[in-house]
C-alpha cells in the first residue's frame, strides 16, 4: 500500500465491509425537499458504532505524530494531553485507511447524489477537534466564501460526529433559509461568533436571531448548502467534540484559478475540470 492513499481510488480496508450497498439511497423525498428549503438536514444515520471506533482510534496518532507533508493543512495546540488537543487538519484521506475508505461510503456517496443531483466528486476533507472545556468555537460563516476558486458553485458538505454533539459541547448550529443570500465576504473563523453582522443587511441580521442547532449522535451526520451560514460555539462540556467532513462537488466543477487549490497539489489550470489524484470521481 502506498504512503499517500490518495494514489488509490477505491477502499484499501475492510471499513466499509459492515455497510450494505443497499444504503445507498438512503434520502426520503421529504429530507430533500427539507434541504432545498432549509439548506441543511441534520441527524442521518451513516457509520455504525464499530466505525466511529475505527476512525477515532486511527486520528489519535494522526494528531499526536509530527505533521506529515501530506497534510494540505495541519492546526494544533500541541498538548502533550491527548485529550486536551484542539486539532483542525485537512487530509486524513491520505494518509489513514479509514478516512480514506468513508469517502465510497455508499450512504455518504449515494445522499450525495441525490443532493447535487448528479454524479460525485471529492473535494476535500477536514478533522475538527474541540477537547473538554476549552475546545474553541468556529464563527458563523459559508463554506463557499473559502471555496470561490472553484466554479460553478456545485458543492455540499458532509459533517460526521464521531462523538455525541450537545449544546454544551460546541454542536453545528445553523441559519435556516441562508443558503439563498449570496456569497458573503469572509468575516473570519475564530473571530467570534458576531463577527458576521458586519455584512449583513438588516433583514439577514434579524435571521441570525433564530439559529437552529440538532444535536448528533456519534455516527449520524448532517449535510449542508455551501452557502448556508453555520457555526458552533465552544466545547465547554466535560466530553470531547470530535467530527469529520467531507466536502464534495458535483462532477464537472471546474478551477478559477491559476494556483493550488489545496497546499501541496499540483496547480489546475482556470477552466479545466476537477479531476485526477485529488479529487476522485466517487459515484459508480
Amino acid at each position: 500500500m502506498p504512503d499517500d492513499l490518495s494514489q488509490i481510488h477505491e477502499p484499501v480496508s475492510d471499513f466499509l465491509a459492515t455497510t450494505p450497498p443497499s444504503t445507498r439511497k438512503v434520502l426520503t423525498v421529504d429530507q430533500v425537499e427539507q434541504f432545498r428549503n432549509e439548506g441543511f438536514l441534520s441527524g442521518i444515520p451513516l457509520l455504525d458504532v464499530e466505525q466511529v471506533d475505527k476512525l477515532t482510534a486511527q486520528l489519535h496518532p494522526l494528531m499526536s505524530q509530527d505533521p506529515s507533508p501530506l497534510w494540505h493543512e495541519f492546526h494544533t495546540n500541541e498538548s502533550e494531553d491527548p485529550e486536551a488537543v484542539l486539532f483542525h487538519a485537512l487530509g486524513a484521506w491520505r494518509l489513514a485507511p479509514g478516512f480514506h475508505d468513508l469517502l465510497w461510503h455508499p450512504g455518504l456517496v449515494g445522499a450525495a447524489e441525490q443532493l447535487l443531483g448528479g454524479n460525485v466528486r471529492f473535494w476535500h476533507d477536514q478533522l475538527f477537534c474541540k477537547p473538554a472545556g476549552h475546545g474553541a468555537g468556529v464563527s458563523w460563516h459559508q463554506d463557499y466564501s473559502y471555496w470561490a476558486r472553484t466554479t460553478p458553485m456545485a458543492h455540499l458538505t458532509c459533517w460526521i460526529a464521531l462523538d455525541d454533539t450537545t449544546s454544551e459541547n460546541g454542536v453545528i448550529q445553523y441559519i435556516p433559509g441562508s443558503h439563498r443570500w449570496s456569497p458573503l465576504p469572509i468575516t473570519g473563523l475564530a473571530g467570534g461568533m458576531d463577527a458576521i453582522l458586519s455584512v449583513l443587511d438588516p433583514e439577514q441580521r434579524q435571521s441570525m436571531e433564530n439559529p437552529v442547532q440538532h444535536p448528533i449522535r456519534k455516527g449520524e451526520c448532517s449535510f449542508h448548502h455551501p452557502l448556508t451560514v453555520h457555526g458552533s460555539t465552544n466545547n465547554l462540556s466535560g466530553i470531547p467534540r470530535r467530527a469529520t467532513v467531507v466536502n464534495l462537488i458535483r462532477d464537472g466543477v471546474e478551477s478559477a484559478v491559476d494556483e493550488p487549490l489545496l497546499e501541496g497539489i499540483p496547480v489546475i489550470p482556470r477552466g479545466d475540470r476537477l479531476d485526477g489524484q485529488f479529487f476522485p470521481l466517487l459515484s459508480r
